[in-house]
């Protein structure tokens, strides 16, 4: 029984892995994907930030 409680443990711990893998691989595709968009944005925040002397 506790071998089992073990190896239900890890396989938990291996799925939250796999799960945190692939948030990762989403995150890093949509920046990919909009980061022309996301730069822009970041530019324009930021510039209108310096013109209000933030």
């Amino acid at each position: 029984m506790r071998k089992l409680k073990l190896v239900l443990l890890h396989d938990k711990q291996g799925m939250e892995m796999v799960q945190v893998a692939i948030l990762v691989a989403i995150a890093v595709t949509l920046g990919l994907i909009f980061k022309t968009e996301i730069t822009d944005f970041v530019n324009d925040t930021f510039g209108s930030l310096n013109k209000s002397k933030f």
